[in-house]
Parts: structure tokens; sequence; C-alpha cells
């Protein structure tokens, strides 16, 4: 342990350095990476005690060698709990009702922590920071993770393991919600790792906890530590006819044309993102409005609560490059800089800037201004630990004695050279480049390929490359590509949401989106998709689902999958452009078309030259998404939008800046809407001859259980022997029949048509099979899956002791159908059908017990017994009727009595 440090018996006077700037007021070790602690020993003789106060310091630079985790600064409130601030709450009025903010209960030693609650819904949200600080990066060490817990609505997770996993995709878009606007308000040179944890621990199934956990996230956030600018809070926009809704409800939201949620600070708005049926641009600035003024009174309110609750923010921990080094790598590249930033095209260019910085590096090196130590002395504070140390100590006369006899020689004070470390040297170049790179369009106004800052590049669709594929189309931009894939099914291929919003829900449409690092020409990770493919999948789903059509027109369960070939920015507004071809090429009936694009922007052009006024880009290049102030993709057709997205990468844009690119990005749709006509070749719009057939029926919904049958046989029993698919039956009466050809979906489409049919007293059926024999009559099958009962009475103008003596099994028949009884049990007759029923009607005489008198007519017996007698017999076959189950054979006769049917 170093707890103690001293010099030949003194004690050291410890101070950090000023260049790394990463002290903290606790829990700080000696050794931080590249952060070096100088310790100073005024070293005095004997014989100096009495004397004059003039002194010569003998000055020692040590670079501390224990282990970091053992030494330790606590900090002065780190004596536990009991220290800890008291439960403070705030309610903050937020369209028609309020929201209440408590923080000091739960989570104290946490950063930040704090409790939110709109209704009965409540998220807790905690930010806590590293205890030293991570290597020097181009972003800011931040790490969102948002859990739904089920518990919060009283339920357990429907799969097999009842804890909460591994991050569904709904929980990663509400992620990168939080991640987004937070980022913009970071400073550079802060390295702590940050991790904001967020959980719904309650769910009221009324208020959505998705816009509640932005601003969760963003007081968290502002009561914490971290050295972030301004307080942020986040809104949802809802629009209901004409009148847009703060923080719509569930119910509220399913009649709402607009989806938007906003983030934002009291000045400036951050992100943005929505989806809306075909909103005007004007409508869609209307409701950012409506929305910024929410966020500004929220986050006054929050600000009076930081005040009183929030921690002191480490600025002192911010450690940024040395200005000197801005200058020596503009010296050494800024004239070849130039020269590569006109390379057209990406791969050439990005190997040319690589080779640029490490002829920078290594230039420097040679020089002596790289240190290749891991902890060096910072560059800032050198010059400084050269002097001495009082502000009035005197210097020594060359030559001169003092009184202790003891001769001393100053030494002239050599230049020594500034130290970086290769790290910052890379920022510098990365950021250095942005500066040319922004100078160069606000210059010249051209940019890296060429093209002037509203021109669209270059564009080719092709659909139907892949021969067994349902659908497909490749869509290239420039240097960015995506080939699209459409698969059409049935309800069997639609994707389940088991989340806490929509329990149980299942989508019928859904884009999935892949980023492969071979489109970019890299080696990389290849498995599960990541966070910005799950929410670039989304955006571009959610952008393509209003042109798809009803299911009730189109009964199929849609899958669209991008894949993206190649990439230089706007890959997910790729996808909307080649997904939509696609939906075509696979004969989904689309509405319209509809395309997207991203626009870029250079907030401040007064600093290369400018008049001051922003500067939008469309369709941005990687580069330019990277170095710009802006990413917003916008897509739809040119009536209004579908879908948009907007980040931002400094202090925020204001409403008229919105408006320029919003119009802009409209004129670039329609560009791109007209070059997307051209698509050569074009897609079929019919459905492939490889795609599933869906027939849909409707039946009475009495009727769906004689589909299904007990436990399931019958329809079983239906699938195996047509050879379909499935079928699929709703409790209103919906049946959908799957199919991969034509005939086993005619075969099916008539059993369940004849299973379901109301059938008519007067009906006759011909050439009709004879299924079972009874001692009291047959049962024949009158069309395929449905069956009736003949009494012995009915079955010829003659008395019969035995059916079997004149029936078997097999035999065919013509039957009319004389009654329906109230459980639905058919009732048929063989004997009014032949040609002496009329004067068998009219005869009196008895019935013989013999076979052999089979054409002698009784005089002893009356006709009217008759239909008492079947009645009764009907009665008395109830269960058999009702068990049987025969295999089902579609003939011509059964298509005709199919045909006679009275459909419900």
């Amino acid at each position: 342990m170093f707890a103690n440090p001293s010099f030949h018996g003194r004690p050291l006077q410890f101070l950090p350095t000023v260049r790394n700037e990463l002290c903290r007021s606790y829990a700080f070790p000696l050794q931080l990476h590249s952060t070096t602690y100088q310790f100073f020993a005024s070293s005095t003789l004997e014989n100096r005690r009495n004397r004059s106060r003039r002194r010569n310091s003998t000055q020692f630079s040590l670079r501390a060698s224990v282990d970091p985790q053992e030494v330790y600064v606590l900090p002065p409130d780190s004596a536990g709990v009991p220290g800890s601030p008291s439960p403070f709450s705030v309610r903050i009025p937020v369209g028609d009702r309020h929201i209440t903010v408590e923080t000091g209960l739960i989570g104290r030693q946490a950063s930040g922590a704090v409790t939110i609650r709109d209704g009965e819904t409540i998220i807790y949200t905690t930010v806590c920071l590293a205890d030293v600080p991570s290597e020097p990066a181009d972003f800011f060490p931040l790490s969102v993770h948002y859990q739904e817990r089920f518990s919060a609505a009283g339920r357990t997770s429907g799969g097999f393991f009842k804890r909460e996993g591994r991050t569904k995709d709904h929980e990663v878009l509400i992620c990168r919600l939080i991640d987004r606007p937070l980022r913009p308000t970071m400073p550079k040179g802060f390295y702590y790792e940050t991790q904001l944890l967020s959980w719904v621990l309650s769910y009221d199934g009324v208020h959505p906890p998705d816009a509640l956990s932005v601003t969760a996230a963003g007081i968290a956030m502002a009561l914490s530590q971290v050295p972030n600018s301004q307080v942020i809070a986040g809104v949802r926009i809802g629009l209901i006819g004409d009148k847009f809704i703060l923080n719509p409800t569930i119910k509220e939201m399913e009649n709402s044309t607009l989806d938007l949620l906003l983030a934002g600070t009291k000045d400036a708005i951050l992100m943005i993102e929505g989806y809306c049926d075909f909103l005007p641009e004007d409508k869609l600035l209307e409701a950012v409005e409506v929305g910024q003024d929410a966020v500004r009174g929220i986050c006054k309110e929050v600000e009076a609560l930081v005040q009183k609750c929030g921690k002191p923010k480490m600025f002192d921990a911010i450690r940024l490059p040395p200005t000197e080094l801005y200058k020596l790598v503009e010296e050494i590249a800024g004239s070849e800089l130039v020269e590569v930033l006109q390379i057209k095209n990406k791969i050439p260019r990005r190997k040319a800037l690589s080779s640029l910085e490490e002829n920078v590096i290594s230039i420097l090196s040679e020089k002596g201004y790289i240190s290749t130590m891991e902890a060096f002395v910072s560059t800032e504070t050198m010059p400084d630990l050269l002097e001495e140390e009082d502000e009035d100590e005197e210097v020594v006369v060359d030559g001169e004695v003092d009184e202790g006899d003891i001769h001393i020689k100053p030494v002239a004070r050599k230049s020594v050279p500034l130290l970086f470390s290769e790290v910052d040297v890379k920022l510098v170049f990365k950021e250095v480049t942005s500066k040319f790179l922004r100078k160069q369009i606000v210059d010249k106004g051209k940019r890296s390929d060429g093209r002037s800052p509203q021109e669209i590049r270059l564009i080719d669709a092709r659909c139907g490359l892949l021969p067994r594929a349902h659908g497909s189309a490749l869509f290239t931009r420039g240097e960015t590509q995506s080939l699209a894939v459409v698969t059409l099914g049935d309800k069997q291929m639609a994707q389940k949401i088991d989340n806490l919003v929509d329990e149980d829900e299942y989508k019928r449409f859904y884009l999935q989106y892949s980023f492969p690092p071979s489109c970019v020409g890299e080696v990389g990770r290849v498995g599960a998709p990541s966070r910005r493919e799950v929410g670039h999948g989304t955006l571009a789903e959610r952008a393509l689902q209003p042109i798809l059509p009803p299911e009730d027109d189109f009964p199929y369960t849609v899958r669209v999958e991008s894949t993206i070939t190649e990439s230089n920015g706007s890959s997910s507004m790729a996808s909307v452009c080649g997904g939509c071809l696609a939906l075509q090429d696979a004969g989904v009936p689309v509405k319209c078309s509809i395309a997207g694009i991203a626009m870029g922007m250079v907030l401040d052009t007064k600093e290369f030259g400018g008049d001051g006024t922003p500067l939008i880009l469309s369709d941005i290049l990687g580069s330019e998404d990277a170095s710009g102030d802006m990413d917003f993709k916008v897509a739809g057709n040119d009536v209004g939008i579908t879908a948009f997205q907007m980040d931002i990468k400094v202090g925020g844009i204001t409403l008229p800046i919105m408006k320029q690119a919003l119009l802009q990005a409209k004129d670039g749709r329609k560009h791109i809407l007209a070059e997307m006509s051209k698509c050569s070749p074009p897609p079929s719009r019919e459905l492939s001859k490889y795609a599933p057939l869906i027939h849909v029926m409707k039946v009475k919904p009495e009727k769906i259980n004689l589909i299904i049958g007990a436990g399931g046989k019958k329809v079983k029993s239906i699938i195996e022997e047509t050879g379909v698919e499935a079928i699929e039956t709703q409790d209103d009466g919906v049946v959908k029949i799957t199919a991969k050809d034509l005939l086993s979906l005619e075969k099916s489409k008539a059993i369940i048509s004849n299973l379901t049919m109301v059938p008519t007293v007067g009906d006759i059926y011909k050439n009709c099979e004879i299924k079972s024999v009874a001692p009291y009559g047959v049962f024949v099958e009158i069309v395929p899956g449905r069956e009736g009962l003949c009494h012995i009475s009915e079955l010829s103008a003659n008395w019969l002791a035995k059916a079997e003596d004149a029936f078997k099994v097999g035999d065919r028949l013509d039957v009319k159908l004389i009654e329906i009884n109230d459980k639905g049990q058919l009732r048929l007759s063989r004997r009014a059908l032949l040609p002496d029923a009329e004067t068998e009607k009219q005869s009196t005489k008895p019935r013989s017990a013999s076979l052999s008198n089979d054409n002698v007519v009784s005089p002893k017996t009356s006709d009217k017994g008759k239909p008492k007698k079947a009645a009764t017999v009907s009665k008395e076959s109830e269960n058999p009727l009702k068990e049987k189950t025969v295999p089902v054979n579609v003939s011509s006769p059964a298509k005709e009595a199919a045909k006679r049917s009275v459909s419900p």
C-alpha cells in the first residue's frame, strides 16, 4: 500500500496532472491508463534551516507503480446510506394529466436514480459510472439497457424460461430511443464508461412506457455526475382527427393517424421518430411544435429538481487533446487531405485516408512528438512543471555562493518537445478530416463524389432476379445497394410478439434487415442481428406498412428480407425502395409506390466561409453522415410521409431548419420515385407460381365445429385427404385454406362447403353412396362429409324387414330431403322418388313380413304412421349419426349437390 508517499522521510505533495484532467473527488487510483502523477519534495540541507528564504528546489517526477486498485481517495459522503439525500418528488403537467418524478427513495447508491409515474405505469431508471476512465475514443462510452418486467402487468413469460432473458426487439427499439437524444449532450473528452438501466416496474395497460422511459433517462442523467450539458425529456404525439394528443393512451393510439416520439431540450430538438399515414409535411411540423412546447415545460420543471437534488458534475474529468496537436496535423496533412477527400469512390478514399493517417503518426514520431510510454507527462502542463513552485523564490545568479557554501550552477532551461499519445493523434486526425470535408462542401459547393448539396446519386433498379423467390428486387443508389426478397405465407408464418404492451399479437407483415460486414469490404462478426439492424429494419417496415392491402383483400403473411450488399450511406432508405419493388414483384396489391431518402446538414457554415445559413444535404454518403450534424431519414411518396427518423449530433435544431429539410426531402423522393418507375425488368405484379394459394371462405359461426370435428379429427382428415397445407378457422366463421396447387384447394373447398351448407327440405340428391347399413335404415352421404338417415320405411315402396336384405355399403341411390330435426340431423327418403310413390301413398294394404311378398301391399298398413315411425327411428339413431366419421371423396355428383346447397 502506497498510502503515505514520502521522500527521505518527508511527506510528498500529491498533485494529479492537469492535462489528463481526470482527477475526481473520490475513489481515484494512482495510475489511470495514461494518467501520471507528479510528486515534489522540497529537499533542503540542514545548514539552510535558519537562513534566508532563498532556496533551491530539487524537483522529482515519479510515476506510481502500485496496483491501481489499491489506493483510493474516498468521497466525503461515502459513509453509506445515512448520508444520502432524503426522498423528493415533483408533479409535472403533461397534456391533460400529470407525471410524478421521485428521487432519493430507490437506488441511492447509483450516481443518479429516478422513478417516474404516469397513471399506474412506473419506470425506474439508474445511471452509474465506472471508477476509472476508458481509453480515449471518438464516441461516448454509454450503454443503455431497457427491460419490461412481465410482473409489471401481473404476468409471466409465455416461453419455457419464465425469467426475462435476451433483450426483445421491442426493448431494443426503446433502448435506441433513449440512447440517441443523450449522446449529443455529452461533452467530448469524457471517457468514463456510463451505464443507464431502465425497468418497467408497473404497467397499467393504458399508458405506454416508451416515451416515459426517455424522460426518466434524461432526468436520471441530469441528476448524476455525468457532465452533460442540458436536461432531456421525451413525449409522444398522436393525431386524432385534427387534434394533437400529448402522450396518448393505448386506446387513443388505435385511432391515431400519427405516432411521433420527440426528445429534446428546452431550446432545441434532438431526436424525432415516428410513423404516419401519408401525413403532409406541414402537419408533421405542427406536431413537432406541439411536442417541443411540452418538452420545454418538462425540462424547466426538471431543472428545478436538479438544482435541489442533483450531484456535482465531473467537468474536471474531461480530457481533450491539446490544441497544438490540431495545428501540427493540419500542417502535415492539410494539402494531401484536400486531394484525398475529392476521391469519389468509398474504398479508395478510405484507404487513402488510412495511409495519410499513418503518415502523420510516422512524421510526428520521427520528430519526437509521440510518446511510446504507457503514461507520459502531460503536454499541457510540462512548461509549468519546469518552473519553481514558490512565486517569491529568488534565482541564484551565476557565480554567486549561497550562505551554505554550496556552489550552484544554473542550468539553462531546455526546450522540451510536446509529447502526444497515438490515440490523441488519431482523434485529432479524424476531427481535422471532418473539418476539411465540411469546408469543402460549404466553400466549393461540391461533395466528395462531385455532387451538389441537392443532387441525388445515380439509381438503378431491377426485379425478378431470383426465380424461385416469390418476389425480389435489387435497388442500387450510388454505392448503396439492397437486395430485397419477399416471401408469402399463411398465418403460421406470422411473427408472434410476446411483450408487455402487445400481448400475444401476431404480425402479418415484417421486414428483416441485415448488414453483413462484406457490404463495406470488411471482416466482422456475423450472427444475431445487432441493435442497429433491428432499428433500421423496423424503420423500413413501418415505412412500407401503410401501402399494404387489408387482410380481407390479401390474406397472406408477408415477409421482406433486405440484405445490404453495398453500403455508403442511407441503407435503411434503400431497403424501403427495394422492399417496395419486391412487394410489387411478388404480386402484392400495394396502394402506391414509396421511396426513402436520408438528409444531412452542416449547421455552422459561417465557420467555413458561408453566410451562416445551415446547409442541407440530400442523399448523404457515409462520410457525410459521420462528419455532418444531422441524419434525417424520410420515407413516403409525393403526397405525404409514412415514416421518419432524425438524429442530431449537435446541440439541436429548430423548426425552420427541419422545415427546410422536409421540403428538400420531398423533392428528393419525387426524383427517386421517377427512377423507380424505370425499373428494368419491371415488377411482375402477379403472384408467383411458387407462392402458396390462399382461399378465404365465410360460413356460419355455428358451423365451425363441423369443420374442426372432435379433437380436430375432421380438419386433419380433410388436410390429409386433399393434400392442402393448412386450414385455419376463426370464431367469426372465416375459414382460410392454404394449398400449393389449385386441385387440392378445390377439393378442400368442396368438402368444407358441403360440410357447412344449409340443406333445404325438398332438395334431391342423386347417385349418393350408402356409407353404412343399420337394421333400421341406411346412412347416405348426400355430399362429401354430410350424411343423412334414410329410414327403412323410406327405402322402398314395399315393406322391408331389414335394410341389409336389400341394400349394402357402397350402393348408390337417389334420395330426397324430407325433414331436418332440431339437432340438424337429416331425414332422407328414396321412396319419395320412386315412380309409384304417389300410388303407394293412396294404398291402404298392409305390409308383408316376407321378402318374397315384396311387391304385395298390405291393406292393413296405414301411411299415416310412417312419418311418426321415421321420426322415432331418427331419435334412436341420434348417437350413431353424431359420432360417425367417414373419409370424404369428392365426386361429380357431390359437386352438383354442392351447387344446389344453400349458402349461409
